[in-house]
């Protein structure tokens, strides 16, 4: 989840809405690729979650970080509830998942350097003080009421409103992970081509990342629980936004969009003030019931557009959104996938190429099916195994073309990121498929075996 946006001025025509997304256009050379993941923390006597505060607790690997690895804090309230440094952040999920979103780098190899030290960082902080960390797309035996609330104002506002929205708001919030890569434009049209592709393609990076087939200690009959509960968590905000592929579609488009989702808080002085189910369209003409007579400025623009949730979407960036959290191995692969597809201009010509001819039904499908079957999925002719393969090859073509070396030039490129989903390519068998096998097989349906067995 975001953190409170700051710097914008008063908002005072309707084209600004639009233009500060278009600020975010910059020339290819300029071009970064930033890395979000989050991860569930466990006592490792209890298996439990593990609480705010306390000896075994988020706050206390929080605090760890601050005093032995040099992260700066970040309060609100008076209480601990992140942390900064050299760009990155950490930030707290609202059921204690803890996140890592990466500063803006030039290459995966850079990518993957952070992901292992902030991993060895937690690591170390972690085994000091009793906790375990895993990375899955959602809890595989914990229940709602034994997930903890984090402390922040914004996640206080939305639990209760998500009980009014859909039936698997609340479940989002305390029980799934995910990781997902931030990646920028050059120009409007850039945009849409990307933003198109990114949509339309993300059930693919569903079904290759698909890690939560679990839900309270058995099978929930979903390759990817965690895409499903995005399914039904609240259609004002959510889904494959079928605009998107309309003739004439830019900026001007999505900030109409987004206009219409209904408000969540406006944070002033350090508070979320109520605006639950508030236009912004009111915020503009300064009738907004929650702050009468007042007008937005750009920052509460920039917070309302973190609050909208669809599988793919644009501020001054893009995300990427559909893929469950995983291994490391997966923590790299999945910039490494987009990244392939989307910042080498073949590559994404191809990758456009093979979806432009799907209509708002397969697509729609196409992400329906890969929550539930993963690489097994198959719509209106779309056999998804295949299509990940198409896919995996145009991105591997990608990096291939970027050409960006590591290890001090002894690498020649980014490909070998891709090989975890090579694997799952090759075998049929996502990390979902391989921990159904165990369950069934030698864990004997005792879950408890996947904390010893995937933690980091």
């Amino acid at each position: 989840m975001s953190i409170p946006q700051s710097g914008g001025g008063p908002i005072e025509r309707h084209d600004q809405l639009a233009e500060y997304m278009a600020s975010g256009c910059k020339p290819k050379a300029d071009w970064r690729i930033g890395t979000e993941h989050e991860k569930f923390g466990y006592c490792k006597d209890t298996l439990l979650p593990i609480p705010y505060d306390g000896e075994r607790s988020v706050l206390a690997v929080l605090e760890g970080l601050r005093d032995g690895h040099g992260w700066a804090p970040v309060e609100e309230a008076g209480k601990l509830i992140g942390l900064e440094k050299d760009g990155a952040n950490v930030s707290l999920e609202p059921g204690g998942q803890l996140e890592l979103s990466g500063a803006p780098l030039e290459n995966i190899h850079q990518t993957c350097d952070e992901v292992n030290v902030h991993l060895a960082e937690v690591k170390d902080v972690a085994d000091k003080v009793g906790v375990g960390f895993i990375g899955l797309g959602a809890a595989p035996v914990w229940t709602h009421d034994q997930m903890p609330m984090m402390p922040k104002g914004r996640y206080k506002l939305m639990d209760s409103y998500m009980q009014k929205v859909g039936t698997m708001g609340q479940t989002m919030m305390r029980r799934t992970c995910t990781v997902q890569v931030n990646l920028d434009f050059s120009t409007e049209a850039d945009m849409v081509q990307k933003f198109r592709v990114a949509l339309a393609l993300q059930p693919v990076a569903t079904a290759l990342f698909a890690n939560s087939p679990f839900l309270e200690g058995k099978p929930n009959g979903h390759k990817s629980w965690r895409a499903r509960v995005w399914r039904d968590l609240d259609a004002d905000r959510t889904g494959m936004l079928p605009f998107v592929f309309d003739e004439g579609f830019g900026f001007e488009a999505y900030a109409d969009y987004a206009l219409d989702v209904p408000m969540y808080f406006v944070y002033r002085d350090g508070q979320y003030i109520d605006a639950l189910g508030q236009s912004f369209r009111d915020f503009l003409n300064g009738e907004l019931p929650a702050l009468p007579g007042e007008k937005p400025t750009l920052s509460d623009w920039a917070d309302h557009l973190t609050t909208i949730f669809p599988e793919a979407r644009i501020k001054k960036f893009m995300e990427m959104r559909g893929a469950d959290g995983g291994p490391w191995r997966r923590l790299c692969a999945l910039p490494a996938f987009w990244v392939g597809l989307m910042y080498d201009q073949s590559a994404l010509d191809a990758a456009w190429d093979l979806a432009k001819g799907w209509d708002a039904e397969t697509r729609e499908g196409l992400r329906v099916a890969a929550s539930v079957d993963g690489l097994q999925a198959k719509v209106n002719g779309v056999d998804m195994h295949d299509l990940a393969r198409e896919v995996l090859d145009i991105s591997e073509s990608g990096l291939k073309a970027r050409g960006c070396s590591g290890g001090g030039g002894m690498i020649p490129d980014e490909t070998h990121f891709l090989n975890a989903l090579r694997e799952s390519v090759d075998s049929g068998k996502t990390p979902a498929d391989e921990l159904l096998e165990h369950y069934h097989g030698d864990w004997q349906g005792d879950l408890s075996r996947i904390y010893a067995e995937f933690s980091y």
